[in-house]
């Protein structure tokens, strides 16, 4: 009797016989993952890495406190509860249109920031903005247009797509202290503005252009598909008790990590680094993110991805707490800070991979937003508690220590996502 697994059972990307072969993949899709990393490298998530930079300035010339800073940015990330309309817009319409109109919100929103004058609901409003330019700039649209060209090496090729946003932060860290340092902070806020609006747009547009020659999986949604589209719709996956589990999973890691790094420079400077030092914190960040998106990449394409990400929590998590120890060393620091930084980078590879793989693509813009908004509360948590529990204590023990039980907590969470096989659906044809 054979006991292999009838192919049927076995979710579609899994299928060796379906699989375009890896070097066909990378020379049809290369484009597109260019296209991403550019895109993704300058979208809020820039902001978010290297926002630490930019507390001293309006404390000093506002007398906000950090506390005041970190609430209203949780506050204005509720801007994140349009990201699944925004992702169905997407389904629907298209990246194209959503790319353009996100990233010239996201330079005027920059602009927005270079012009305040105060109050503090100004710097909520913006920060709201922010939020809204998430779906044309993550893997919203840009993990949909790499999971149709990607299956066998579908891993790596996120892996290389997101760690844009870990080159930006590591390249533009010291330039954007440096410009902070010698002209202040507006013109900070405009140079990331120019380099989104400017430089970044135009560049993904002519990648897209060519990426648009190339074949695509089909997509349900598109005009005269007609050929089986591997997934569940909006529904089925919403009554899934998997998908919010994943979703919760993302929720605590954000709590954790980007709690982290939206404080490290005020960290750093508490601990008795000098502000150069702080600021190579952001550099470790950013450097873990890197290594992060693009292990797991290679990892999740070889082994069980749900394994291998509870492995990534839970270093992070240890990390978390050694960053508790009273007189760690800058040497130290630097080490702790990367490897409290990995499950972060890990995760937007990760997220996007697991999404597609538990649930497919056929409604994946619209799921993959629900997913960024779950994720989005996280931040919104974890910005405000690492703020107000220092406004509290004095210290960032308190919040270390909720970082350190989130990542533990995601890590079993992993570990319970148990793969299904995916419906098989025949799309309909649509007049052109």
């Amino acid at each position: 009797m054979d006991a292999r697994p009838h192919p049927a059972t076995i979710p579609f990307m899994e299928r060796p016989q379906d699989r375009p072969a890896p070097a066909g993949e990378w020379s049809r899709g290369w484009p597109v993952v260019a296209a991403a990393m550019i895109g993704i490298g300058t979208g809020p998530g820039l902001f978010q890495n290297l926002s630490s930079l930019f507390i001293s300035g309006p404390v000093a010339d506002f007398g906000w406190s950090r506390g005041d800073i970190a609430t209203a940015a949780g506050l204005g990330l509720l801007g994140g509860l349009a990201v699944p309309f925004l992702g169905r817009v997407a389904d629907r319409i298209g990246a194209r249109a959503i790319i353009i109109v996100s990233m010239l919100l996201l330079g005027l929103v920059y602009a927005g920031l270079a012009s305040l004058t105060g109050p503090l609901w100004q710097y909520q409003a913006l920060v709201f903005g922010l939020a809204l330019t998430v779906p044309g700039t993550s893997s919203i649209v840009y993990g949909k247009l790499i999971a149709q060209r990607f299956e066998a090496r579908r891993g790596i090729a996120l892996g290389v797509a997101t760690s844009g946003i870990s080159i930006t932060s590591l390249t533009l860290a010291p330039v954007l202290g440096w410009v902070i340092a010698a002209y202040g902070w507006r013109v900070g806020f405009l140079a990331l503005g120019a380099i989104v609006a400017v430089l970044a747009l135009p560049a993904v547009l002519l990648l897209l252009r060519r990426e648009r020659a190339a074949p695509t999986r089909p997509d349900p949604h598109a005009p005269n598909a007609a050929e089986p589209v591997d997934g569940m719709t909006g529904a089925e996956t919403r009554r899934d008790s998997r998908y919010w589990r994943l979703g919760l999973s993302a929720a605590l890691i954000n709590i954790a990590s980007v709690g982290l790094v939206t404080s490290l420079v005020p960290f750093g400077t508490d601990r008795g680094l000098a502000p150069g030092e702080a600021a190579l914190l952001v550099t470790a960040f950013a450097f873990s993110q890197v290594v992060g998106r693009l292990v797991m990449g290679a990892l999740v394409d070889r082994f069980r991805p749900q394994a291998t990400a509870a492995a990534f929590a839970a270093i992070s998590a240890l990390a978390f707490v050694g960053l508790q120890l009273p007189a760690p060393g800058f040497a130290l620091i630097l080490v702790l800070v990367f490897l409290a930084g990995l499950m972060n980078g890990a995760e937007h590879d990760l997220l996007p991979f697991l999404a597609a793989r538990l649930f497919g693509l056929r409604a994946y813009g619209e799921l993959y937003g629900l997913l960024v908004m779950i994720s989005l509360f996280g931040t919104a948590i974890g910005i405000t508690a690492f703020g107000r529990l220092h406004d509290a204590t004095g210290h960032y023990g308190a919040a270390l220590a909720l970082a350190a039980a989130a990542l533990g907590l995601a890590a079993l969470l992993f570990l319970s996502l148990r793969e299904r096989p995916l419906p098989h659906v025949q799309a309909h044809a649509h007049p052109a």
